[in-house]
């Protein structure tokens, strides 16, 4: 089929890849001319695993190009793709108005074209959007002449650091539609990624819209819940890996999600938490839970910050501090709400001096930081004489390090691990103080 995927952030690239990778012809299309440029000189504006390889090979075989050129995308395509950003309103609400302008921008390329049978052109919300803008968007075609383009919601389902996998391979495809055929175009545009028999699920727009929310709200709760009992474990003199374990194997439960840290960031969580409390505010449901899931994981930022307060007994001026990892997880570089930065602040607000590395985040944190934040390009480089070491974010190389090299590097032999990386036992025996999160220890 051919395809035009208007956005080429995260989810646009991602989603035009895969589907050109399946034998579609794909444009995507930006309103960015330095990313478009980037993107056909073959550089990549993001780090995913596997993509620029993808992206490379789609690109030579024909089957993938970019361009700023929508109306032409547009008309050449049957099924056309809405993937722009919805950041966060300074009300906390999604801010819808990208998809707006494509919305209409879509329309008035379209205005005039002859009607053709259901399914023939179809408008795809790959945006994470509230509850009706699916809705909002088939007014907007009909409006500006196009009544007769349908609409279909199709959220992502992607982890950052997974997302090739994550959509060549999904746990399910979820599809809003208001018509049969719309379902049908669909299904055989999902159908080289369903061979496994994962299900195919056609609902409303309205209930894939609210699927997404569900979905990062569901697994936004269990990321507090578990740093709520570490941190209550702390105190109990407890541990939670041992709790995680106790009841991960009950198999209402399950293992994943279940991992303490030092809060969740990135471009999902903290946005569609945001976002799904809104809609509860705009029709009257205040969502308790909810409220408490994001007071939750935005107190949990704090909690590194406060054992190495707890432990140099809040003399932190003039204290170096190394940490490892800045992106908000492994394996991308996106440093959107990420748990490094609140460590950061505070630790330059309290005086201290901040000595910085992570595999793919550091160019994005520099841009924050400037020279306020020291930042190398090897791990053992950012410990050579720190008073201490935080690790943050635990990238594989960071698992296994050579510890008596890191002995001798740091001036001070103590070690933060916010991610629980570290056996507490084999830390003593190389000489660190070492402090996790919700292992009993009482910083």
């Amino acid at each position: 089929m051919k395809v035009a995927v208007v956005g080429t952030g995260y989810v646009g690239l991602v989603t035009g890849t895969c589907l050109a990778e399946s034998g579609n012809e794909v444009t995507c299309v930006d309103n960015n001319p330095k990313k478009v440029e980037t993107l056909n000189a073959g550089g990549m504006p993001i780090y995913e695993p596997g993509l620029a390889e993808l992206v490379a090979r789609n690109r030579k075989d024909g089957r993938l190009s970019f361009t700023t050129d929508l109306t032409t995308a547009v008309k050449a395509a049957r099924l056309i793709f809405i993937a722009v950003g919805t950041p966060q309103s300074e009300a906390g609400d999604a801010d819808l108005s990208a998809v707006w302008a494509v919305a209409r921008a879509i329309a008035l390329a379209l205005k005039g074209e002859p009607v053709g049978p259901p399914g023939s052109r179809v408008v795809i919300t790959k945006s994470t959007v509230p509850v009706g803008t699916n809705a909002r968007v088939a007014e907007i075609l009909a409006e500006n002449g196009c009544p007769h383009v349908d609409i279909c919601s199709n959220p992502e389902f992607l982890k950052e650091g997974a997302a090739i996998d994550d959509f060549m391979k999904p746990d399910r495809v979820v599809v809003g539609v208001r018509k049969p055929e719309v379902g049908e175009v669909m299904r055989e545009l999902y159908s080289p990624f369903l061979r496994t028999e994962r299900p195919f699920l056609v609902m409303s727009p309205e209930s894939s819209e609210m699927t997404k929310y569900v979905a990062n709200a569901m697994l936004a709760t269990k990321i507090s819940f578990i740093n709520e009992m570490a941190n209550l474990c702390d105190k109990l003199n407890a541990d939670v890996n041992d709790v995680r374990r106790g009841i991960g194997h009950d198999q209402r439960i399950g293992f994943q999600f279940l991992f303490p840290g030092p809060g969740y960031g990135g471009s999902c969580f903290p946005k569609d938490i945001r976002a799904i409390l809104g809609m509860g505010r705009k029709v009257g449901t205040p969502l308790m839970m909810m409220q408490a899931v994001d007071e939750v994981n935005e107190a949990q930022k704090r909690v590194l910050f406060s054992k190495i307060t707890a432990h140099y007994r809040g003399h932190l001026a003039g204290k170096t501090f190394a940490i490892w990892g800045l992106a908000f997880k492994p394996r991308t570089d996106d440093i959107r709400e990420a748990p490094a930065l609140v460590l950061i602040d505070q630790l330059l607000e309290a005086g201290a001096k901040v000595r910085a590395h992570d595999p793919e985040a550091m160019a994005n944190v520099r841009d924050i930081y400037g020279d306020r934040v020291t930042f190398c390009d090897r791990p053992y480089g950012v410990l050579e004489g720190a008073d201490g070491l935080v690790v943050v974010t635990e990238w594989q190389e960071f698992r296994t390090p050579d510890f008596d090299l890191m002995r001798k590097l740091l001036a001070g032999p103590v070690v933060f691990d916010g991610r629980n990386i570290y056996d507490e036992k084999a830390m003593a025996a190389h000489g660190f103080t070492y402090y996790a999160i919700g292992r009993g220890q009482r910083a």
